[in-house]
């Protein structure tokens, strides 16, 4: 008997935390993008289960939901969910052949991602309101977050015993679990300590070892950083779209631009494949471009 979609949504969520060891954020956008084919599905007559969707189906599928969302990003993101559902199917014996093999990526073409300034970001560390213990916290998560290039997920689960202040670096936990760890520059750790002194002094502590606490004593929500960082950005009068992301895309286009190794940056952002890296690689060549432009003088 073939599996109901049910069976199979349960299985492959357990797939993917106990086998692949995937983040929850990541879990939550695959088991989305494979609900998106049961919901789609079930309203045929008769519909079809899991393991008899053909490529026709998953063309169909594709056709129907393309008309829904055009941004060809998010096509590419479902098509990555939907492929790894049903190699799944394949791997556990659900079904011989893997219908989604044959399906063709959208064309994204390259998008650089926004980049604040050196200056930029400095605006935005001075728009901090240091009279408070939130001010302190707030300016030590902007420096953390350009100092070290963390995704915001890594930062709101950054522990206490995850700093190694005598060593100068940081253990990170980043996607899958996996650990590394991060230089940690004097003035990200000198905002760490003045924050952690005012920290310590609050009446209540719920999360002990976490680092970043809201004004009840618990850790810090993804959504309450950017807010923060929205707010700070106001207030240092940037114009420009940022969020806690831009923090990372800035740390490694300036240690690019600043000469570093692609295989030392690739390391402390984490990412898996070099080619990852490599985006900020196209940044820089416009940053020499324009360095070209502004000052030779045959341009």
């Amino acid at each position: 008997m073939s599996l109901s979609w049910k069976q199979a949504l349960r299985d492959f969520e357990n797939y993917l935390r106990l086998e692949k060891s995937l983040s929850e954020n990541s879990i939550e956008a695959y088991l989305g993008d494979a609900g998106k084919l049961q919901a789609y599905f079930s309203a045929l007559t008769p519909p079809p289960e899991p393991s008899g969707v053909t490529y026709g189906d998953l063309r169909d599928f594709l056709a129907a939901y393309w008309k829904e969302a055009p941004n060809t990003r998010t096509q590419a993101r479902v098509l990555s969910g939907i492929r790894a559902f049903f190699r799944f199917l394949l791997i556990e014996g659900e079904i011989k052949e893997n219908p989604s093999s044959l399906l063709e990526s959208p064309k994204t073409g390259l998008k650089l991602p926004e980049v604040l300034t050196i200056a930029e970001i400095e605006r935005i560390i001075e728009a901090v309101d240091l009279s408070s213990a939130e001010g302190h916290r707030n300016k030590s998560i902007i420096e953390t977050l350009y100092g070290c290039g963390l995704r915001v997920s890594e930062l709101v689960s950054l522990r206490l015993t995850d700093i190694h202040a005598a060593e100068g670096y940081i253990v990170v936990t980043g996607k899958g679990n996996k650990q590394r760890l991060v230089p940690l520059g004097s003035k990200a750790l000198k905002a760490i300590d003045l924050y952690r002194q005012l920290r310590n002094m609050m009446p209540v502590i719920h999360d002990q070892n976490i680092l970043y606490l809201n004004r009840r004593g618990r850790r810090l929500t993804r959504a309450m950083i950017f807010t923060i960082i929205k707010d700070l950005s106001a207030r240092a009068g940037i114009k420009k779209k940022i969020s806690p992301h831009t923090f990372r895309h800035s740390f490694a286009t300036h240690m690019i631009e600043g000469g570093a190794d692609l295989r030392a940056v690739q390391e402390m952002l984490g990412h898996e494949s070099i080619l990852t890296t490599e985006i900020y690689t196209h940044i820089d060549r416009s940053f020499l471009r324009d360095t070209l432009i502004m000052f030779h003088p045959r341009s």
